[in-house]
């Protein structure tokens, strides 16, 4: 009886282990819209010299447009109109948010690297 407790109690902890392995595993999946935001934010604010401030605005901005590409872009017909309208709109989005956060010299860099 006390080898069956002690075979289960193994099993239970293996089995809580894996779990937290997995879990982990899942947060720092790269496909995530927080963590490609992440990255271009960091060039970003490399490539044109961003204060904090600037930084954090960018990051929400391209948050906002990596859900918006994974909802209504990613995965779907390219060619299709609503997609196109609905990656203009995105992008429309983008560009406005850059716009208001940027400096007109950090902007018109931006375009540069976007073209």
């Amino acid at each position: 009886m006390k080898n069956l407790l002690t075979v289960f109690a193994f099993a239970v902890t293996m089995l809580l282990g894996v779990q937290t392995t997995s879990a982990q595993q899942l947060s720092q999946d790269q496909s995530r819209p927080e963590v490609i935001a992440k990255t271009e934010a960091a060039k970003l604010t490399e490539a044109l010299d961003l204060s904090g401030d600037q930084s954090r605005t960018i990051f929400r901005a391209l948050v906002a447009k990596q859900v918006g590409y994974q909802k209504n872009v990613d995965g779907k017909d390219a060619s299709s109109a609503a997609v196109i309208a609905e990656k203009k709109k995105i992008d429309a989005q983008l560009k406005d948010a850059m716009k208001k956060t940027l400096t007109d010299d950090q902007y018109s860099k931006w375009l540069k690297m976007n073209n």
